[in-house]
């Protein structure tokens, strides 16, 4: 790979989303942003390997993409004031002077807002965001929420005409209307966050950096609406996580569970942060998932500590959560509580109460039963499971890690 189509797969990774969000708000329509700037890459794999890479990649792709903006919006006949409005919110000039020092505002937030408009169909409002912010196609996002890849890219391309059409406004809402749109934005960063949580090992490149840009956009949330606990409870959750990021994987790749984990790896800073926040959306009164969550992690922080987790006060957190979010991975995550707390027997009842067509293809739960049956001595069913579990693990990592625990439970 050369080093300039290296610089503009970094780009891409790093940027799109503040691109796309930049474009998508002067233009007012997110599908000619999205094709707009898909020019502006392939131009940038066309022209930078012969002319050299550009002192600042990004202002190049966007002043590239606003050319292409200014353009379709003058053939289309668009109203004058947008191209207006394109045209003199940064240089459009084919020299591109002053590269190095032209910036633009990060406007991810709010296209998040924009894409959570009560008028577009709430079951698209997170897909919409994992596309227009993080540039994942139909096919990615397809997959996460059990659908074909068709359905889906048609759900997008009718909420992105509806943006377009209805001419939903590309600002902040009023401060009245912020709660209704709040949710599906934190379901939308906690979707990021999981994106690039999942990617520990870094097989997969689009991935990287995604927890950090997931924080940073949770902070911004708690800038905007400092009296929603939600959101601190969201932003809570997140650095109870990443605070333990260096303690999943040893020097050699291997996973550790948390359980195994060494404490001292464990940045107290986030531990501390986390802890704030948490406490700050307690005091609201107003519970909700993320503050639920948010508190079994810190449960489970208590080792830094030197004290054992409650797992009574865990399964009890988990019995809350179920109630407000009765999600497959609540209830398989309460299983395993409940094996800490109650035995190995209790939590196998527990978990053999989810209907088996919800759980054929999850890995959590193939992973927690093959542990809860080599516990109970039912070796040739424990078998069974960790054969399904390392079937449906997509990290090498988890997969060597499950493998060694089959060979054990055969002795």
């Amino acid at each position: 790979m050369t080093d300039a189509r290296r610089v503009v797969e970094t780009t891409a990774r790093a940027s799109y989303g503040r691109l796309l969000a930049y474009l998508a708000s002067r233009s007012r329509d997110v599908m000619a942003a999205e094709d707009a700037l898909g020019d502006a890459f392939m131009a940038a794999l066309q022209t930078w390997p012969a002319q050299g890479t550009p002192p600042n990649p990004e202002a190049w792709l966007l002043l590239a993409a606003k050319r292409k903006l200014i353009d379709g919006a003058r053939r289309g006949k668009t109203q004058d004031k947008v191209v207006h409005w394109l045209e003199t919110g940064g240089r459009t000039t084919t020299t591109m002077p002053d590269l190095e020092e032209l910036t633009f505002p990060d406007e991810r937030l709010k296209l998040l807002f924009v894409c959570a408009h009560p008028a577009i169909d709430a079951s698209i409002h997170t897909p919409l965001m994992l596309q227009t912010i993080l540039g994942l196609n139909a096919h990615q996002i397809a997959s996460a929420f059990l659908v074909s890849p068709t359905t889906m890219g048609q759900r997008l391309v009718r909420a992105k005409a509806k943006i377009r059409d209805a001419g939903i406004a590309f600002e902040i809402p009023e401060v009245k209307d912020l709660p209704v749109r709040l949710q599906a934005v934190l379901e939308a960063i906690y979707a990021v966050y999981t994106l690039g949580w999942d990617n520990v090992a870094g097989s997969d490149a689009r991935h990287q950096g995604l927890t950090e840009e997931a924080i940073w956009l949770a902070h911004l949330c708690v800038d905007l609406m400092p009296e929603e606990p939600e959101a601190k409870g969201l932003l809570a959750l997140m650095l109870f996580c990443e605070a333990r990021a260096q303690a999943r994987r040893t020097a050699e790749g291997a996973y550790v569970p948390l359980s195994e984990q060494n404490t001292e790896l464990w940045s107290q800073d986030m531990l501390h942060e986390a802890e704030q926040h948490l406490r700050q959306a307690a005091a609201a009164q107003r519970l909700g998932r993320f503050q639920l969550e948010a508190a079994i992690q810190s449960a489970h922080m208590q080792r830094s500590r030197g004290q054992a987790p409650d797992w009574d006060a865990i399964v009890l957190l988990y019995e809350g959560l179920l109630q407000i979010a009765p999600t497959l991975g609540a209830r398989v995550s309460q299983a395993a509580a409940i094996a800490e707390a109650q035995g190995f027997t209790a939590s196998l009842q527990a978990l053999e109460t989810i209907p088996p067509d919800a759980v054929k293809n999850y890995q959590p739960y193939w992973a927690l039963k093959a542990h809860l049956l080599h516990n109970l001595n039912q070796a040739a069913a424990a078998k069974d499971a960790y054969q399904r579990a390392i079937g449906l693990s997509e990290d090498a990592a988890i997969r060597d890690f499950l493998l060694a625990r089959l060979r054990l439970s055969l002795g």
